[in-house]
């Protein structure tokens, strides 16, 4: 079932007919089940290791005086632009890096760290019940919506379909989010902005969810790995947002 693999880590060595494993994950499911439990499982692994990184060194940014006074500063905020810049690149990379050992592993890593320090800079202007206020619902919205998308796949449901109106959603809130600090629109509408961003990667978990289940080949973990992370970060970010205003 396993074997050691030019990727990295324990690949999944292909065999057996759908269903030899157990209960198929969706109708018409042609792979052994556990082999996708399998991948399903390292890709969740590997997603709570990203959240548990984030989480201290946002903690150690939150409880950090001389953070705070940094972030004011015009240094400061550079350097958050340069993280989040680094991040979409990185994106990029993973087309055509991510299935290839270390190299995916590496870029796994500085990713994650860029948007650990994002989510440590955004933290540290805010309250502590308005953090922990966010991410109790983001870990709440995050769990349900993963069982609604394994329960909807159990039943033949496919959201391969959301890919192209996600896009084009993204790229308006980003459009959104530029003309928010161009024409240093109100506080109004940066809830709106921060409500739109929660709906849309609430919508990105079910997508990505669903790829995990269907699309994602097994050297592909680290990929599917990250497209989670990004969106329960991001849903973080929203919420923040929401809460904070």
């Amino acid at each position: 079932m396993f074997k050691k693999g030019g990727a990295g880590g324990v690949d999944i060595e292909s065999g057996g007919k759908g269903g030899a494993g157990g209960a198929q994950i969706y109708p018409g499911m042609t792979e052994d089940p556990k082999m996708r439990w399998a991948f399903i499982r390292k890709v969740y692994a590997i997603v709570c290791t990203q959240l548990l990184v984030t989480a201290v060194i946002a903690t150690a940014m939150f409880f950090t005086p001389a953070v705070k006074d940094y972030m004011r500063t015009p240094f400061g905020f550079a350097t958050l632009i340069v993280l989040i810049v680094i991040a979409f690149i990185l994106c990029f990379f993973m087309g055509r890096y991510g299935r290839k050992h270390p190299w995916n592993y590496v870029l796994m890593t500085v990713f994650t760290l860029c948007l650990a320090f994002v989510v440590g800079a955004a933290c540290a202007f805010k309250r502590g019940p308005t953090i922990l206020t966010a991410a109790g619902l983001t870990v709440l919205i995050t769990v349900s919506l993963t069982l609604y998308t394994f329960w909807a796949a159990s039943r033949g449901m496919d959201f391969s379909f959301l890919g192209p109106f996600l896009f084009c959603a993204s790229i308006v809130l980003i459009f959104f989010l530029l003309a928010q600090y161009i024409l240093h629109l109100g506080r109004e509408v940066r809830m709106v902005y921060s409500c739109l961003a929660a709906l849309l990667f609430s919508a990105y978990i079910i997508y990505d969810t669903n790829n995990l289940i269907r699309n994602f080949t097994y050297d592909e973990y680290v990929i599917a790995a990250i497209c989670l992370f990004g969106d329960i970060v991001n849903l973080f970010l929203a919420l923040l947002g929401v809460v904070g205003e």
